[in-house]
């Protein structure tokens, strides 16, 4: 066996050629099979020890391939061990697989910007803080830089050289990059002025959009609609046009109401003693009445007013008597903010009648209960209108218009 190698050296050392071409093979051959080993053995004995791990993080670089790419790094190394019995230049050798470890680097690195962003996504929901984009940005970053020093070790030129040498096309790189340039700025503007934020209920009318932002990236934002459909806009678009963010009314823990009852004008009028005593009975208002009608009956014995006729004087009104109704209610009821602004008003009379214009807020922003909230709100004071000798105004419909063409039809 030994006189056989000894045989096979000699005989390689009077013929170079077929020397460096076994030479080559047999490094080509132990580089394939350190692939082996690393994919075959240490990756799956690291996959192992990974799933019985109870930590997240080596999952997550496991399932975003970085374990995987990192092993591409033992057959590389292989041949810069190896280097000096490959045909060439030993400088020429060198290069060459110092650009491929950098490239197995810079592919490495990629994959773990990737892992470190999906293991900050609970980080992302929770802060304004796009991590997303943040993350697709030092991935620009990380593969321009390690491009250039690639192509430096190529040419055996210095990175600042070639740095120098970009300044000739950095008009055609920011025409071919200027939606990847606008995004990036759109995005340190969406960052530091905290303009949105993963969760946030964004109106956004020139896109269609409303409903709860779901993802930052650089060049996207998506906002999932309240139909569950999916509006994508550009990053930098957003910065560009106006929308609203309902962040503010989710902070501070009240969902305004804005709704008005419109009465029926020919419905109003003074409250005469009758209405006097049966408003009596309503218990929400039964004080607010007492000193009323004390304050009336006070003013208008001073004012020696002739109380033979309603027009005389103060008198109460069964609208404003309502209207008191109306905001003893809403200060009893639990679901109402009462440290926040709270209105009931009356607004200029429309042709649709005298607007009562309820404005509170609940003490919730869940929709659903908010939505009941004000629901049972209504339903409760629409019924109580007649009470006070009101009418809701109603645009005739056609029944209206049958019953009085029916009253109107001489009988036969």
């Amino acid at each position: 066996m030994h006189d056989l190698i000894d045989t096979l050296t000699a005989w390689l050392a009077r013929h170079p050629l077929e020397r460096h071409v076994v030479y080559t093979a047999g490094l080509f051959l132990l580089a394939w099979g350190a692939h082996l080993l690393a994919h075959k053995v240490l990756l799956r004995s690291m996959t192992l020890l990974v799933r019985a791990s109870s930590t997240k993080m080596d999952d997550v670089l496991l399932d975003r391939g970085v374990l995987n790419r990192a092993a591409l790094l033992l057959p590389v190394l292989v041949f810069y061990y190896g280097a000096d019995g490959l045909p060439g230049s030993r400088e020429t050798v060198l290069q060459v697989v110092n650009a491929a470890l950098l490239m197995v680097v810079l592919l490495v690195a990629g994959a773990a910007i990737g892992a470190l962003q999906e293991a900050m996504a609970d980080y992302d929901a929770i802060t304004e803080v796009p991590i997303k984009s943040y993350a697709q940005i030092l991935k620009i970053l990380v593969y321009v830089i390690g491009g250039l020093m690639t192509v430096a070790v190529l040419t055996g030129r210095s990175p600042w050289v070639l740095l120098s040498g970009v300044g000739a096309v950095m008009a055609v790189i920011i025409l071919v990059f200027r939606d990847t340039l606008l995004s990036l700025m759109a995005s340190f503007t969406i960052a530091s002025n905290r303009l949105v934020k993963v969760g946030d209920w964004i109106e956004v009318p020139t896109f269609g959009a409303d409903g709860d932002v779901i993802e930052i990236a650089l060049h996207t934002v998506k906002v999932q609609n309240w139909d569950k459909t999916i509006t994508t806009i550009p990053t930098h678009k957003l910065v560009d046009v106006s929308f609203k963010n309902w962040r503010g009314m989710q902070d501070s823990g009240g969902r305004r109401i804005k709704r008005a009852i419109h009465i029926d004008m020919h419905s109003i009028r003074f409250c005469d003693p009758e209405m006097m005593q049966r408003f009596q009975h309503f218990e929400l208002i039964r004080d607010y009445l007492a000193s009323r009608q004390k304050e009336v009956e006070k003013h208008n014995a001073e004012s020696r007013v002739d109380a033979s006729e309603l027009v005389n004087g103060r008198r109460l009104t069964n609208v404003g008597t309502f209207r008191a109704y109306v905001a003893a209610y809403l200060r009893s009821h639990p679901r109402i903010r009462q440290d926040m602004t709270f209105l009931i008003r009356q607004l200029a009379p429309t042709g649709q009648g005298l607007p009562l214009e309820i404005y509170v807020f609940t003490n919730t922003t869940v929709w659903a209960d908010y939505e009941g909230i004000q629901s049972d709100i209504f339903d409760h004071l629409l019924a109580v209108v007649p009470r006070f000798e009101l009418r809701v105004f109603q645009e005739p419909a056609g029944s209206d218009f049958a019953a009085a063409l029916q009253t109107s039809a001489p009988r036969p």
